[in-house]
Protein backbone atom coordinates (compact mmCIF):
# COMPACT_ATOMS: atom_id res chain seq x y z
CA UNK A 1 0.00 0.00 0.00
CA UNK A 2 1.59 3.42 -0.84
CA UNK A 3 1.54 6.41 0.99
CA UNK A 4 -1.14 7.96 -0.63
CA UNK A 5 -3.31 5.15 -0.14
CA UNK A 6 -2.69 4.67 3.59
CA UNK A 7 -3.11 8.55 3.95
CA UNK A 8 -7.03 8.03 2.40
CA UNK A 9 -7.65 4.82 4.70
CA UNK A 10 -6.97 6.97 7.41
CA UNK A 11 -8.57 9.73 6.78
CA UNK A 12 -11.84 7.02 5.60
CA UNK A 13 -11.24 5.41 9.14
CA UNK A 14 -11.52 8.93 11.00
CA UNK A 15 -14.81 10.36 9.13
CA UNK A 16 -16.42 6.91 10.76
CA UNK A 17 -16.85 8.79 13.91
CA UNK A 18 -16.33 12.73 12.66
CA UNK A 19 -17.12 13.96 15.66
CA UNK A 20 -15.22 12.39 18.22
CA UNK A 21 -11.67 12.79 15.90
CA UNK A 22 -13.17 16.62 16.07
CA UNK A 23 -12.89 16.33 20.28
CA UNK A 24 -9.17 14.55 20.39
CA UNK A 25 -7.93 17.29 17.50
CA UNK A 26 -9.18 20.27 19.46
CA UNK A 27 -6.71 19.51 21.75
CA UNK A 28 -3.99 19.79 18.95
CA UNK A 29 -5.79 23.12 17.69
CA UNK A 30 -5.55 24.69 20.62
CA UNK A 31 -2.02 24.13 21.41
CA UNK A 32 -0.70 25.22 18.29
CA UNK A 33 -2.38 28.03 17.98
CA UNK A 34 -1.48 29.02 21.83
CA UNK A 35 1.78 28.34 20.83
CA UNK A 36 1.98 30.79 17.59
CA UNK A 37 0.15 33.27 19.75
CA UNK A 38 2.33 33.41 22.93
CA UNK A 39 5.64 32.82 21.27
CA UNK A 40 5.06 35.97 18.50
CA UNK A 41 4.11 38.07 21.28
CA UNK A 42 7.85 37.36 23.47
CA UNK A 43 9.13 37.69 19.48
CA UNK A 44 7.29 40.96 19.15
CA UNK A 45 8.05 42.30 22.32
CA UNK A 46 11.80 41.51 21.53
CA UNK A 47 11.63 43.11 18.39
CA UNK A 48 9.86 46.17 19.84
CA UNK A 49 12.68 46.74 22.57
CA UNK A 50 15.32 46.54 19.87
CA UNK A 51 13.25 48.83 17.84
CA UNK A 52 12.53 50.96 20.85
CA UNK A 53 16.83 51.11 21.53
CA UNK A 54 17.43 51.93 18.18
CA UNK A 55 15.22 54.92 17.80
CA UNK A 56 17.27 56.70 20.97
CA UNK A 57 20.36 56.60 18.70
CA UNK A 58 23.20 54.00 17.97
CA UNK A 59 26.71 53.02 18.59
CA UNK A 60 26.21 54.60 22.09
CA UNK A 61 28.22 54.15 25.18
CA UNK A 62 27.07 55.08 28.57
CA UNK A 63 29.05 55.69 31.72
CA UNK A 64 27.51 55.61 35.07
CA UNK A 65 28.74 56.03 38.20
CA UNK A 66 29.47 52.85 40.85
CA UNK A 67 31.54 49.71 39.80
CA UNK A 68 29.11 46.94 38.37
CA UNK A 69 30.72 43.59 39.44
CA UNK A 70 31.20 40.52 37.65
CA UNK A 71 28.78 38.67 39.59
CA UNK A 72 26.24 40.81 37.71
CA UNK A 73 25.23 42.90 40.96
CA UNK A 74 23.85 46.20 40.53
CA UNK A 75 26.15 49.05 40.65
CA UNK A 76 27.85 50.13 44.24
CA UNK A 77 27.00 53.64 44.35
CA UNK A 78 27.30 54.27 47.61
CA UNK A 79 30.78 53.11 47.17
CA UNK A 80 31.64 55.78 44.66
CA UNK A 81 34.96 57.45 45.04
CA UNK A 82 34.46 59.81 42.46
CA UNK A 83 31.61 61.28 41.18
CA UNK A 84 31.43 61.29 37.66
CA UNK A 85 31.97 65.52 37.00
CA UNK A 86 31.47 67.64 33.49
CA UNK A 87 35.40 67.35 33.87
CA UNK A 88 35.27 63.55 33.27
CA UNK A 89 32.86 64.16 30.29
CA UNK A 90 35.82 66.82 28.93
CA UNK A 91 38.02 64.65 29.35
CA UNK A 92 37.15 61.84 27.28
CA UNK A 93 35.73 63.79 24.66
CA UNK A 94 39.05 65.76 24.00
CA UNK A 95 41.59 62.44 24.66
CA UNK A 96 39.57 59.35 22.59
CA UNK A 97 39.24 60.29 18.82
CA UNK A 98 36.89 57.25 18.44
CA UNK A 99 34.01 59.07 20.03
CA UNK A 100 32.21 61.18 17.73
CA UNK A 101 29.64 63.32 20.08
CA UNK A 102 29.67 63.28 24.36
CA UNK A 103 26.89 64.73 26.70
CA UNK A 104 26.71 64.74 30.48
CA UNK A 105 23.40 64.10 32.09
CA UNK A 106 21.66 65.77 35.53
CA UNK A 107 18.37 64.04 35.92
CA UNK A 108 16.09 65.36 38.24
CA UNK A 109 12.44 66.27 39.14
CA UNK A 110 10.82 69.80 39.48
CA UNK A 111 7.50 71.48 39.73
CA UNK A 112 7.42 73.35 36.28
CA UNK A 113 4.91 76.35 36.18
CA UNK A 114 3.53 79.06 33.74
CA UNK A 115 1.31 81.79 35.28
CA UNK A 116 -1.40 79.81 37.07
CA UNK A 117 -0.56 76.23 35.10
CA UNK A 118 2.24 73.93 36.52
CA UNK A 119 2.84 70.32 37.39
CA UNK A 120 5.72 68.09 38.01
CA UNK A 121 8.06 66.47 35.42
CA UNK A 122 11.41 65.00 34.12
CA UNK A 123 14.00 67.49 34.01
CA UNK A 124 17.51 66.75 32.16
CA UNK A 125 20.32 68.76 32.09
CA UNK A 126 22.34 68.05 29.42
CA UNK A 127 24.13 69.66 26.23
CA UNK A 128 23.40 70.31 22.56
CA UNK A 129 25.20 66.59 21.98
CA UNK A 130 22.19 64.83 23.70
CA UNK A 131 19.53 65.44 21.23
CA UNK A 132 21.98 64.24 18.23
CA UNK A 133 23.22 60.99 20.66
CA UNK A 134 19.64 60.21 21.38
CA UNK A 135 18.07 60.65 18.52
CA UNK A 136 15.30 63.27 19.99
CA UNK A 137 15.46 66.89 18.81
CA UNK A 138 14.01 70.59 18.28
CA UNK A 139 10.58 70.74 16.06
CA UNK A 140 10.32 74.27 16.77
CA UNK A 141 13.07 76.75 17.85
CA UNK A 142 16.68 74.85 18.55
CA UNK A 143 17.91 72.69 21.30
CA UNK A 144 20.41 73.59 23.94
CA UNK A 145 23.81 75.13 23.37
CA UNK A 146 26.52 72.45 22.68
CA UNK A 147 29.42 72.07 25.17
CA UNK A 148 31.66 73.80 24.71
CA UNK A 149 29.04 76.70 25.07
CA UNK A 150 28.60 75.55 28.87
CA UNK A 151 27.25 78.18 30.93
CA UNK A 152 24.66 78.84 33.62
CA UNK A 153 22.32 80.37 31.21
CA UNK A 154 18.59 79.52 32.27
CA UNK A 155 17.30 78.13 29.03
CA UNK A 156 14.55 75.44 27.96
CA UNK A 157 13.48 72.99 25.86
CA UNK A 158 10.19 71.59 26.46
CA UNK A 159 8.45 68.19 25.42
CA UNK A 160 5.15 68.07 23.71
CA UNK A 161 3.01 67.06 26.63
CA UNK A 162 4.36 69.67 29.30
CA UNK A 163 4.07 72.52 26.28
CA UNK A 164 -0.17 71.23 25.71
CA UNK A 165 0.05 71.10 29.36
CA UNK A 166 1.27 74.51 30.40
CA UNK A 167 0.49 76.59 27.30
CA UNK A 168 -2.58 74.77 25.20
CA UNK A 169 -2.28 76.21 21.71
CA UNK A 170 -0.46 79.12 22.46
CA UNK A 171 3.45 79.80 21.27
CA UNK A 172 6.02 79.32 24.56
CA UNK A 173 8.91 80.55 22.61
CA UNK A 174 10.48 83.66 24.41
CA UNK A 175 8.42 83.02 27.32
CA UNK A 176 9.78 82.23 30.84
CA UNK A 177 8.95 79.18 33.06
CA UNK A 178 9.47 78.52 36.37
CA UNK A 179 11.76 75.75 36.58
CA UNK A 180 12.03 74.56 40.76
CA UNK A 181 11.37 78.19 41.09
CA UNK A 182 14.27 79.38 38.76
CA UNK A 183 13.16 81.29 36.27
CA UNK A 184 13.83 79.69 32.40
CA UNK A 185 13.21 80.92 29.04
CA UNK A 186 11.70 78.98 26.65
CA UNK A 187 13.75 78.75 23.39
CA UNK A 188 12.35 75.45 21.92
CA UNK A 189 9.65 72.96 21.65
CA UNK A 190 11.11 68.71 21.21
CA UNK A 191 9.68 66.55 18.20
CA UNK A 192 6.70 64.25 19.41
CA UNK A 193 8.76 61.05 20.57
CA UNK A 194 5.57 59.31 22.55
CA UNK A 195 6.35 56.51 25.09
CA UNK A 196 9.94 54.57 24.57
CA UNK A 197 10.69 52.09 27.18
CA UNK A 198 8.30 53.18 29.76
CA UNK A 199 9.62 56.68 29.60
CA UNK A 200 7.40 59.21 28.25
CA UNK A 201 9.62 60.97 26.29
CA UNK A 202 7.16 64.26 25.37
CA UNK A 203 6.64 64.74 29.29
CA UNK A 204 10.54 66.11 30.07
CA UNK A 205 11.78 69.43 29.96
CA UNK A 206 15.61 69.45 28.62
CA UNK A 207 17.53 72.30 30.15
CA UNK A 208 21.90 73.33 30.34
CA UNK A 209 23.56 70.99 32.63
CA UNK A 210 25.62 73.75 34.70
CA UNK A 211 21.89 75.20 34.91
CA UNK A 212 20.45 71.70 36.74
CA UNK A 213 23.69 71.36 38.44
CA UNK A 214 23.03 74.53 40.49
CA UNK A 215 18.89 74.09 40.41
CA UNK A 216 19.66 70.61 42.31
CA UNK A 217 22.96 71.61 44.07
CA UNK A 218 25.30 69.49 42.80
CA UNK A 219 28.33 68.62 40.98
CA UNK A 220 27.42 65.02 40.15
CA UNK A 221 26.55 63.71 37.11
CA UNK A 222 23.95 61.06 36.36
CA UNK A 223 25.77 59.86 33.27
CA UNK A 224 27.93 60.59 30.70
CA UNK A 225 26.67 59.83 27.04
CA UNK A 226 28.92 59.30 24.24
CA UNK A 227 28.35 57.63 20.83
CA UNK A 228 31.42 56.45 18.41
CA UNK A 229 31.60 57.25 14.37
CA UNK A 230 31.48 53.82 13.39
CA UNK A 231 29.88 50.39 15.16
CA UNK A 232 33.32 48.82 15.27
CA UNK A 233 34.98 51.35 17.16
CA UNK A 234 32.83 50.44 20.17
CA UNK A 235 34.60 47.92 21.83
CA UNK A 236 38.23 49.70 21.70
CA UNK A 237 36.40 53.42 22.65
CA UNK A 238 34.62 51.64 25.65
CA UNK A 239 38.47 50.15 26.46
CA UNK A 240 40.10 54.29 25.60
CA UNK A 241 37.01 55.89 28.15
CA UNK A 242 37.96 52.86 30.41
CA UNK A 243 41.42 53.87 30.62
CA UNK A 244 40.71 57.74 30.34
CA UNK A 245 38.83 57.82 33.29
CA UNK A 246 40.69 55.21 35.84
CA UNK A 247 43.63 57.36 35.20
CA UNK A 248 41.71 60.83 36.38
CA UNK A 249 40.71 58.20 39.54
CA UNK A 250 45.05 57.31 40.66
CA UNK A 251 44.07 53.72 38.87
CA UNK A 252 40.31 53.47 40.94
CA UNK A 253 37.80 51.79 38.52
CA UNK A 254 34.67 53.08 40.39
CA UNK A 255 32.16 53.23 37.30
CA UNK A 256 30.72 51.35 34.77
CA UNK A 257 31.17 51.93 31.17
CA UNK A 258 28.12 49.82 29.00
CA UNK A 259 27.31 50.02 25.53
CA UNK A 260 23.99 49.87 24.05
CA UNK A 261 24.69 46.14 22.92
CA UNK A 262 25.12 45.16 26.31
CA UNK A 263 22.05 46.04 27.96
CA UNK A 264 20.24 45.19 24.73
CA UNK A 265 21.57 41.68 25.33
CA UNK A 266 20.50 41.54 28.72
CA UNK A 267 16.75 42.43 28.12
CA UNK A 268 17.02 39.67 24.65
CA UNK A 269 18.18 37.45 26.74
CA UNK A 270 15.50 38.02 29.60
CA UNK A 271 12.94 38.60 26.78
CA UNK A 272 13.88 34.89 25.39
CA UNK A 273 13.38 33.22 28.36
CA UNK A 274 9.94 34.70 28.61
CA UNK A 275 9.54 33.40 25.00
CA UNK A 276 10.74 29.95 26.03
CA UNK A 277 8.77 30.06 29.45
CA UNK A 278 5.27 30.85 26.77
CA UNK A 279 6.37 28.43 24.63
CA UNK A 280 6.02 25.65 27.35
CA UNK A 281 3.08 26.55 29.24
CA UNK A 282 1.52 26.19 25.17
CA UNK A 283 3.33 23.05 24.70
CA UNK A 284 1.36 21.90 27.68
CA UNK A 285 -2.00 21.60 26.07
CA UNK A 286 -0.07 19.75 22.87
CA UNK A 287 0.89 17.51 25.30
CA UNK A 288 -2.60 17.25 26.54
CA UNK A 289 -3.88 16.84 22.87
CA UNK A 290 -1.67 13.55 22.49
CA UNK A 291 -2.59 12.32 24.99
CA UNK A 292 -5.97 12.71 23.83
CA UNK A 293 -4.69 11.15 20.49
CA UNK A 294 -3.41 8.33 22.67
CA UNK A 295 -6.53 7.48 23.91
CA UNK A 296 -8.57 7.89 20.76
CA UNK A 297 -6.02 5.21 19.01
CA UNK A 298 -6.29 2.71 21.50
CA UNK A 299 -10.56 3.05 21.74
CA UNK A 300 -10.19 2.82 17.95
CA UNK A 301 -7.51 -0.61 17.95
CA UNK A 302 -10.44 -1.93 20.55
CA UNK A 303 -13.22 -1.57 17.99
CA UNK A 304 -11.39 -2.31 15.13
CA UNK A 305 -9.84 -5.80 16.13
CA UNK A 306 -11.96 -7.85 14.03
CA UNK A 307 -11.02 -5.82 11.16
CA UNK A 308 -7.32 -6.03 12.14
CA UNK A 309 -7.21 -10.23 12.22
CA UNK A 310 -8.92 -9.95 8.40
CA UNK A 311 -6.12 -8.17 7.42
CA UNK A 312 -3.53 -10.08 9.28
CA UNK A 313 -5.61 -13.08 7.86
CA UNK A 314 -5.14 -12.36 4.08
CA UNK A 315 -1.61 -11.51 4.22
CA UNK A 316 -0.99 -8.18 6.53
CA UNK A 317 2.32 -8.07 7.83
CA UNK A 318 2.86 -6.41 11.44
CA UNK A 319 4.34 -3.21 9.98
CA UNK A 320 1.87 -2.79 7.94
CA UNK A 321 -0.42 -2.79 10.37
CA UNK A 322 1.95 -0.74 12.87
CA UNK A 323 2.05 2.02 9.46
CA UNK A 324 -1.62 2.17 9.23
CA UNK A 325 -2.30 3.18 12.88
CA UNK A 326 0.54 5.37 13.12
CA UNK A 327 -0.19 7.56 10.28
CA UNK A 328 -4.19 7.77 10.94
CA UNK A 329 -2.89 9.15 14.19
CA UNK A 330 -0.08 11.53 12.46
CA UNK A 331 -3.52 12.22 9.85
CA UNK A 332 -5.31 13.32 13.21
CA UNK A 333 -2.27 15.41 14.74
CA UNK A 334 -1.55 17.07 11.30
CA UNK A 335 -5.38 18.36 10.51
CA UNK A 336 -5.36 19.69 14.20
CA UNK A 337 -1.84 21.50 13.36
CA UNK A 338 -2.90 22.66 10.18
CA UNK A 339 -6.26 24.34 11.56
CA UNK A 340 -4.27 25.51 14.66
CA UNK A 341 -2.14 27.45 11.90
CA UNK A 342 -4.51 28.78 10.54
CA UNK A 343 -6.51 29.66 13.22
CA UNK A 344 -3.52 31.20 14.70
CA UNK A 345 -2.55 33.56 11.79
CA UNK A 346 -5.98 34.76 11.27
CA UNK A 347 -6.29 36.08 14.87
CA UNK A 348 -2.80 37.78 15.19
CA UNK A 349 -3.40 39.55 12.64
CA UNK A 350 -7.06 40.59 13.41
CA UNK A 351 -5.44 41.16 16.92
CA UNK A 352 -2.71 43.49 15.41
CA UNK A 353 -5.32 45.18 12.92
CA UNK A 354 -7.09 46.24 15.96
CA UNK A 355 -4.65 47.20 18.35
CA UNK A 356 -1.74 48.23 16.24
CA UNK A 357 0.72 48.56 19.47
CA UNK A 358 0.08 45.25 19.99
CA UNK A 359 3.95 43.78 20.32
CA UNK A 360 3.09 40.53 18.09
CA UNK A 361 5.54 39.10 15.27
CA UNK A 362 3.97 35.65 13.37
CA UNK A 363 7.33 34.28 11.66
CA UNK A 364 7.58 31.73 9.67
CA UNK A 365 9.87 29.50 12.05
CA UNK A 366 7.89 29.52 14.72
CA UNK A 367 4.61 28.37 12.83
CA UNK A 368 6.91 25.73 11.34
CA UNK A 369 7.50 24.64 14.89
CA UNK A 370 4.68 24.87 16.14
CA UNK A 371 3.32 22.49 13.19
CA UNK A 372 6.64 20.38 13.37
CA UNK A 373 5.70 19.94 17.03
CA UNK A 374 2.41 18.60 16.79
CA UNK A 375 3.03 16.29 13.64
CA UNK A 376 5.89 14.79 16.15
CA UNK A 377 3.18 14.63 18.56
CA UNK A 378 1.15 12.21 16.46
CA UNK A 379 3.81 10.13 15.61
CA UNK A 380 5.11 9.95 19.60
CA UNK A 381 1.26 9.23 20.87
CA UNK A 382 0.06 6.88 18.20
CA UNK A 383 3.29 4.21 18.23
CA UNK A 384 1.85 2.87 21.73
CA UNK A 385 -1.33 1.84 19.82
CA UNK A 386 -0.56 1.21 16.72
CA UNK A 387 2.26 -1.17 18.18
CA UNK A 388 -0.28 -3.02 20.30
CA UNK A 389 -2.36 -3.17 16.82
CA UNK A 390 0.47 -4.81 15.23
CA UNK A 391 0.98 -7.56 17.86
CA UNK A 392 -2.87 -8.51 17.83
CA UNK A 393 -2.42 -12.66 17.14
CA UNK A 394 -5.33 -12.83 13.92
CA UNK A 395 -6.87 -15.52 15.10
CA UNK A 396 -7.87 -14.16 18.40
CA UNK A 397 -8.40 -10.92 16.71
CA UNK A 398 -10.99 -12.96 14.41
CA UNK A 399 -13.00 -14.80 17.58
CA UNK A 400 -13.62 -11.18 18.97
CA UNK A 401 -17.24 -9.28 19.01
Amino acid sequence: MNPLESVALALEALSVNRFRSLLTMLGIIIGVFSVILLVSIGEGAKAYVVAQFNSLGTNVLIVTPGKRETTGGPPIIGSTVHPLTVRDARAVAERCPRLSLVAPVVFGLSHVKYMNRGRNTNIIGTTNEFSEIRNLRAEVGSFLPPSQFLSEKQVCVLGRKVRTELFGDGNPLGKLVSIGGTKFRVIGIMQKKGTSLGIDLDDIVFIPVRAAQQLYSTEALLEILMNTRRESDLKPAKEEVKAILMQRRDGTEDFTVNDQGDMLSILSTLLNALTYALAGIAGISLLVGGIGIMNIMLVSVSERTREIGIRKAVGAKRRHVLAQFIIESVVLSSIGGLVGVALGIAVGQAAVAIWEDLPLKISLWTVGVAFGFSFLVGVFFGVYPARRASQLDPIEALRYE
